[in-house]
């Protein structure tokens, strides 16, 4: 039986360090005792300073395993209910169709979208100008898709970079190519790990600007982020009247962040700046002169059936055709049918980046209940709708923005909205000040958020993916690489919110 135990003990969340399964398992302990002996409204906020532990942890253990374990525990405690859950993924079953459908469609697109952005990485040498056009093309294709949905097109690209570069690192016939034929292998290695730590941190900052971006775009538009439809569909906003509403905050906010992004490549702070190593360029452009070559006829009409559902995506979206979701169903089939991916395990891989997510997504959502039942965020909504009318958007846009930086914007707007609407339903606000309201709960958690991954889901989900541990990106690292980014920000949104 102690072989067993310890098995199991070593079972225990796989690889994650030792202290860390430690306080895991010590946490899932002194939730009952505090919910016993103080207050269920303690363990509820212990809950999710807990959950947003294991979120700052993500690169330690997926925050699906630790994360899950507080949320089964939660129901079984009584903090919520699994009835509680199944509404809220209800509710926001618009955003799990969205991670599980559009991320798997842009896959399918990755051929197209690698050689565009190789032409862009490629034929543009300033780096300025690159980040320049890796953090606005990021916006703007984040205010009509999705950041999620961008999100999952940078990362795809950037890991065909690496994988690219890395390919050819690692094979000794590469050398001559590489400019290191006059080297001993000693000089070719360590030439070999600087271009890599050179190459890590370009695509650090280049994922950075656009990640940014994906904020800087999601903003504006009702399809931007996850939490704009929540607060869309509450309000009752369509995607236009979503875009007029927010374009007095969205605009100004898009201009500083474009400005941020030029002066942190020009100074070559907070971890900017990095070039693209000459060799690693030589590598990546002798794979795309290749590719070129033995492009196919069948090659080339797979890129313009990709190009066409690109097309459709955008329109798609921009007109609302149907739920995000459902629209990234129909590029799936489209995508798949006319190129001829008929075999169900070739499908399957173009599920795997986003599946682990929607799970998280879910579990986001027990927190959102516990958060709900427990009424947590009931004394500041409280508080902020006590004030003069004319101080109630700076002060939403600040909570929602500081809550938003430590935990997740997802279910801070959906709590938030869901407050202001219980108000507006019992005539303590009107309708114009509910409108106003809104317009500073989605700035709030759309802006500050960018401080942390856990405030943004594009930075969470790219945090969790298989390209951050290959580059170096941890969870301090992008904390400091946003840091000016969420002082630019938050400063310019609470001052067009406020109109200060």
């Amino acid at each position: 039986m102690t072989s067993i135990a310890k098995s199991l003990a070593g079972n225990f969340m796989g690889n994650s360090p030792v202290w860390y399964k430690q306080t895991i398992a010590l946490f899932l302990i002194v939730n009952p005792i505090v919910m016993y002996t103080i207050s269920p409204g303690i363990a509820g906020w212990l809950l999710v300073a807990e959950f947003i532990f294991t979120l700052a942890m993500a690169l330690k253990c997926y925050p699906l395993l630790p994360g899950g374990l507080l949320a089964i525990e939660a129901m079984a405690m009584g903090l919520t209910s699994t009835e509680a859950l199944y509404n809220e993924v209800s509710h926001n079953l618009p955003v799990i169709l969205l991670l599980m459908f559009m991320v798997a469609g842009i896959y399918f697109m990755k051929d197209l979208l690698l050689l565009i952005f190789s032409r862009l990485v490629l034929g543009v040498r300033s780096k300025k100008i690159l980040s320049l056009m890796f953090c606005s093309s990021a916006a703007v294709m984040s205010a009509f898709l999705d950041a999620l949905t961008v999100t999952a097109v940078i990362i795809a690209v950037a890991m065909g970079f690496y994988r690219i570069y890395h390919k050819a690192a690692s094979a000794r016939g590469e050398k001559t190519q590489s400019g290191y034929s006059l080297m001993d292998d000693q000089e070719v290695e360590r030439l070999h790990r600087e271009d890599l730590a050179q190459f890590r941190s370009f695509l650090r900052s280049l994922l950075m600007h656009a990640v940014v971006g994906t904020a800087l775009g999601g903003v504006m538009t009702m399809v931007g982020e996850p939490q704009n439809l929540l607060i869309a569909k509450t309000v009752g906003w369509d995607f236009s009247g979503f875009f007029l509403t927010m374009l007095p905050v969205s605009m100004p906010v898009f201009a500083a962040g474009i400005m941020t992004c030029l002066l942190l490549e020009h100074f070559k702070v907070f971890g900017y700046g990095a070039k693209l190593p000459r060799s690693v360029w030589a590598i990546l452009e002798r794979k795309d002169r290749e590719k070129r070559k033995s492009r196919t006829q069948e090659d080339i009409a797979k890129l313009w059936v990709q190009g066409l559902a690109g097309i459709l995506l955008i329109f798609g979206l921009a007109l609302h055709i149907a739920e995000v979701g459902l629209v990234g169903l129909m590029i799936i089939v489209l995508i798949t049918a006319f190129n001829g991916v008929t075999n169900e395990a070739k499908i399957g891989k173009a599920f795997e980046e986003a599946m682990p997510f929607a799970a998280l997504l879910v579990v986001f959502f027990a927190v959102v209940a516990v958060i709900h039942e427990q009424h947590l965020f009931t004394p500041v909504i409280q508080f902020v709708l006590s004030q003069p009318v004319s101080d109630q958007a700076g002060l939403f846009f600040i909570a929602n923005g500081l809550l938003s930086m430590i935990s997740d914007n997802v279910f801070v707007a959906t709590v938030y909205i869901t407050e202001i609407k219980q108000a507006l339903d019992a005539g303590s606000i009107t309708r114009d000040h509910f409108e106003s309201l809104a317009v500073a709960i989605n700035s709030g958690t759309n802006l500050p958020s960018v401080a942390t991954p856990n405030g943004q889901a594009a930075f969470l989900f790219l945090l969790t993916s298989a390209i951050s541990p290959l580059i170096r990106l941890s969870y301090g690292k992008m904390v400091v690489m946003a840091l000016p980014y969420t002082i630019v920000l938050g400063t310019i949104g609470f001052a067009t919110v406020t109109g200060t």
